[in-house]
């Protein structure tokens, strides 16, 4: 009974393209999740054929004569307004996937003829690309993404049942902002350390977190926080918000996605949505310095750190040079103001990045919240790295 042309052989669904006289009392008795109407209503509705020889010769009775009227249609004007449009919402205006009674939104027809809502079409898609309906293959969809709202059933919804098509907007809205908060229910992929300013690329393949990434941009934010596995908690404590740079769609659904690194947080309670991982978070901040002698030190030693990752980083062989250059870009110019964001300067990050360190160390030294703490476990480990012969 839904719109669309079903695979060939199989019968009790046609769709209502009308060709010519084709599509005439026959077509219309074949949908098999027709309104039902009464005798007299059949008999000047649906007995009736809607072909182009009816609305451009009908014979009219008028009196003891009959005569042909070029352009005048012999079903009442009101019907022939409201027939096929209402006919048409009838049978199409609830989505299979949604909630009970859900109207479209933002319909969308596939290649194939069936209509689902934009949102419920990918979410299937995110498992496999073929039509919910009929598995004709929908690589073109998820390659190009260029989802086209259909017109036609998207006005009539909002023409003939604009209270519930206002309901319905309300609800999709009050979901976006649901998921556009970045302290409550955050998004969270489970997988690798991040860091602040540190480019992290990634390939997505599971469905959940298609989802995941979709919703991230459809919400404008284009963020979400990654954090590493722990086996009982499901991931650690504490991680960093990656911000999405750019997302290239492959034909079979993967995506490789570029992100950044931005702010720390904190995790303060878990949650799941949809199969994906959340989080309430609360942003971490190095604790600035404020006293004179106490900020001239750290400068010092800030420096001092500096200059012997950049002689650990040239004296490296040159096999393990270009890699880092190839994955992580070169290491960041020193910055003249060690305190100007609450991250802390840019080198740090990259070094933590790049050096051969366990997770679980890496993870302790993102947690911190004072950048002298912070330049002596980096100035720790670069001491031992070189102490090693044929570093």
């Amino acid at each position: 009974g839904r719109l669309g042309t079903p695979p060939s052989g199989q019968p009790g669904a046609h769709s209502l393209r009308m060709h010519g006289s084709s599509c005439g009392e026959e077509g219309l008795k074949r949908v098999c999740s027709a309104p039902q109407l009464g005798d007299q209503d059949k008999g000047s509705l649906l007995k009736r054929k809607l072909s182009v020889s009816d609305t451009e010769s009908c014979v009219v009775d008028s009196g003891s004569s009959k005569h042909k009227k070029q352009g005048e249609c012999p079903i009442p004007p009101l019907y022939c307004s409201l027939l096929v449009p209402m006919y048409y919402i009838l049978i199409s205006k609830f989505c299979i996937f949604c909630h009970t009674n859900m109207l479209f939104y933002e319909p969308v027809t596939t290649q194939c003829g069936h209509t689902f809502c934009k949102n419920c079409l990918e979410r299937c898609l995110d498992h496999t690309p073929q039509c919910p309906l009929c598995k004709e293959s929908l690589k073109e969809y998820l390659a190009c993404r260029k989802y086209m709202v259909t017109t036609v059933l998207d006005t009539l919804i909002k023409q003939y049942l604009s209270q519930e098509c206002a309901e319905r907007t309300k609800t999709h809205v009050e979901e976006t902002r649901e998921l556009s908060d970045l302290t409550k229910n955050v998004p969270i992929f489970v997988c690798t350390m991040a860091y602040p300013t540190v480019p992290c690329p990634l390939h997505v393949f599971e469905p959940r977190y298609r989802l995941m990434i979709r919703r991230c941009m459809e919400t404008g934010t284009r963020q979400f926080g990654m954090c590493i596995n722990d086996p009982q908690k499901g991931f650690v404590d504490y991680g960093c918000m990656l911000t999405i740079r750019s997302v290239h769609f492959l034909p079979d659904g993967r995506s490789v996605v570029d992100t950044i690194g931005g702010k720390r947080f904190r995790v303060l309670s878990r949650g799941m949505k949809d199969g994906y991982s959340t989080a309430d978070i609360e942003h971490l901040e190095d604790t600035r310095v404020e006293d004179r002698q106490e900020l001239e030190r750290l400068q010092e030693l800030h420096d001092a750190v500096y200059e012997q990752a950049r002689d650990w980083f040239q004296n490296l062989k040159i096999r393990f040079h270009n890699q880092i250059l190839q994955h992580f870009g070169p290491m960041p110019e020193r910055e003249a103001d060690i305190q100007a964001t609450p991250n802390g300067p840019a080198c740090c990050w990259w070094l933590l990045a790049v050096l051969p360190i366990d997770p679980r160390y890496q993870l302790s030294v993102l947690s911190m919240t004072s950048l002298k703490e912070r330049l002596v476990k980096i100035q720790q480990i670069l001491t031992y790295l070189q102490s090693i012969p044929n570093n």
